[in-house]
């Protein structure tokens, strides 16, 4: 059955986890948690951030953008899911499928090129601590953050707009449970090449550079802390940039497992993209906040304003 040759389809059918029907209200209700977690602990960090004045620091501003990109990612991907686990419509207007694919696209891009200054800065702290303040000053750091989220931006709308141009017919169907561009690229029925090359282009600064140059910040970070004299500057220095390091572990990997290397099996994709959409915003935080003591005391500050009253003894 063939439908009409069209720029883009009116709707558009995700398939998601419809395979394993039994599987759907289980992960409705994973997915719902998480939500709500998601949104609870990524707002918690950008309102300590706001409120707490020894959390106005670089680095805390870079997680505050990248809680974000967390929101923004989950917003625009979960409450879609939500409705298509809960009933039988698994079906998504043609505005919303493009919106879809064009924030991910933004949102993942921003990502990769954010975790790049985080590292920057990281790097900056332990390698140069006397210059720190005088380079990671705010305006740098503004400007650091705009060419994050300008970089995305460009590529996203690159991308989109290609998308839009391609032409579509036959079933409007999407083996995922989410819009993103190549998935787009894939349901169109006329030539793709300048789609792919874009795309494959594209992917260069943020899929492969990005965790290039990621690595080369740790490889400094690492030859400075084992220079360290003593074993607890070098265990404090490491505390500093293990919870960044986890994040981007949990980023790149299932990114680059997905993208540049696509499993035969759409489910692994599915699952991978899942954790990447559902579970890393909400571990994210937690990541970043469980063992830190300066979130932990600003808790406590704003929660009891009582002890405040108390002189310190430091």
């Amino acid at each position: 059955m063939e439908g009409e040759n069209v720029s883009f389809p009116s709707t558009i059918m995700l398939l998601g986890f419809s395979d394993y029907p039994w599987l759907e209200m289980p992960l409705f209700g994973v997915v719902l948690v998480s939500y709500i977690l998601t949104l609870m602990g990524n707002s918690s960090i950008i309102f300590l951030s706001m409120v707490e004045p020894r959390l106005q620091t670089p680095m805390y501003f870079f997680l505050d953008n990248l809680s974000v990109l967390d929101l923004c990612v989950t917003c625009t991907i979960v409450p879609q899911l939500l409705a298509n686990l809960w009933g039988p419509e698994k079906t998504i207007a043609s505005w919303g499928c493009i919106t879809q694919a064009f924030l991910f696209h933004w949102t993942g891009c921003t990502e990769c090129a954010l975790l790049v200054v985080m590292a920057f800065d990281r790097y900056v702290a332990i390698c140069r601590p006397l210059q720190y303040a005088l380079i990671m000053r705010p305006q740098v750091c503004v400007q650091l953050a705009t060419a994050a989220w300008s970089s995305g931006l460009a590529n996203s709308v690159l991308q989109a707009t290609l998308t839009l141009q391609l032409h579509h017919c036959g079933l409007h169907i999407l083996d995922h449970f989410f819009c993103e561009v190549p998935v787009l690229i894939k349901l169109a029925c006329g030539d793709t090449t300048a789609n792919d090359l874009s795309l494959a282009v594209g992917a260069i600064p943020f899929a492969l550079m990005a965790p290039l140059l990621v690595l080369i910040s740790y490889t400094f970070i690492a030859k400075a802390v084992l220079k360290l004299p003593s074993a607890d500057g070098r265990y404090k220095a490491l505390s500093t940039c293990s919870s960044h390091l986890v994040v981007v572990i949990m980023y790149f990997g299932p990114a680059i497992y997905v993208y540049l290397q696509p499993p035969a099996n759409s489910t692994q994709a599915k699952f991978m993209s899942f954790f990447y959409c559902v579970i890393t915003p909400l571990l994210n935080p937690l990541i970043y906040t469980l063992r830190n003591k300066d979130v932990k005391r600003a808790w406590k500050r704003i929660l009891q304003p009582q002890s405040e009253v108390k002189p310190s003894k430091e």
